[in-house]
C-alpha cells in the first residue's frame, strides 16, 4: 500500500529539478516556487525538528494552525514522514489534545491558550523570523535551518496520518482518496482551497502529486486575476472556494 511519502519519494526519483509547488499571496506580490527536491529538502528539515528538536514522540498529534501556503503543504509531509498525525485546522478551532501546534502569527495566541509546544511561522516570503515571538514560541524560520536536509522515512500506510473535522485518514487512504480522483498526469492543479478540508487536502496536493504533477497555491487571489493566473502557470484543473 502507498503513502503520500511514496508519492514524494517518486516525484524526487523522476525529476527532482521540476516545479512542484508553486505559491502566490496577491496581497504582498509574492511568488515562490519550489522544485521537487527543495520541497523536499523543507520536508526533511522540518521532520527533523520535530524528531529531534521537539522530541515528537511516534504518532504525536501536530495541529496546524495555519492557511492553505507551501510551508502548510511541507508540515503536512513532514509529519507524515516522522510518523505524526497532522491535523489541519487553517482558522478552526486547535484542538486542546494536540501535542505539537504550528501556528501562524495570527493564531499564536490561540495555540499557546492549549498549554502544549508551539512552533510560529512567520510565513514571510524571505523566510524572516517572527516579528514578535512570545515567550513559550519556538520560531520555525530560526530554528529550522539548523537542521539536516536528509531524512529517512519510516512510514506506515495503515496508520493515522491526518485528521480533517473529526475524520482520520491512514496514508494509504489518503493515497487512495487521491487517485481515485483519476486525474490527468502531469496534472497542474490551481488551489485557493484550505488544506483543512479534505477537497482542499485531496484534490488540491495528494491528487496532483498522485497524478505526478504540482500545485499552484494561491492566497488573496480575486475574480479578475484567475484567469490571466491559469494562463501564466498553465494550471489544467482548477480548485476555488465559492467565493471564485
Amino acid at each position: 500500500m502507498s503513502h503520500p511519502v511514496d508519492l514524494l519519494r517518486g516525484a524526487l526519483a523522476a525529476e527532482p529539478s521540476r516545479p512542484l509547488v508553486t505559491f502566490y499571496d496577491d496581497a504582498t506580490g509574492e511568488r515562490v516556487e519550489l522544485s521537487v527536491k527543495t520541497f523536499d529538502n523543507w520536508v526533511a528539515k522540518t521532520a527533523n525538528l520535530l524528531l529531534d528538536g521537539l522530541a515528537a514522540d511516534p504518532g504525536a498529534r501536530v495541529a496546524l494552525a495555519l492557511p492553505v501556503h507551501w510551508q502548510t503543504a511541507v508540515w503536512l509531509f513532514a509529519c507524515w514522514s516522522a510518523g505524526l498525525t497532522a491535523i489541519p485546522v487553517d482558522e478552526g478551532e486547535i484542538p486542546a489534545d494536540a501535542d505539537i501546534v504550528a501556528a501562524a502569527p495570527g493564531r499564536l495566541e490561540a495555540a499557546l491558550a492549549t498549554g502544549t509546544e508551539v512552533v510560529g511561522l512567520s510565513l514571510h516570503a524571505l523566510g524572516a523570523p517572527l516579528a514578535e515571538c512570545p515567550p513559550g514560541v519556538t520560531d520555525y524560520a530560526v530554528e529550522v535551518r539548523s537542521y539536516g536536509d536528509h531524512f529517512t522515512a519510516v512510514t506506515d500506510a495503515d496508520a493515522p496520518a491526518v485528521e480533517i473535522g473529526g475524520e482520520v485518514m491512514s496514508g494509504a487512504r489518503l493515497v487512495a482518496a487521491g487517485e481515485a480522483l483519476e486525474l490527468p498526469p502531469g496534472t497542474r492543479t490551481l488551489t485557493t482551497v484550505s488544506y483543512a478540508t479534505t477537497e482542499g487536502l485531496l484534490s488540491g496536493l495528494i491528487g496532483p502529486l498522485a497524478s505526478q504533477g504540482s500545485v499552484i497555491i494561491c492566497q488573496n487571489l480575486e475574480q479578475s486575476g484567475l484567469d490571466r493566473r491559469i494562463s501564466l502557470e498553465r494550471a489544467t484543473a482548477l480548485v476555488t472556494s465559492p467565493s471564485l
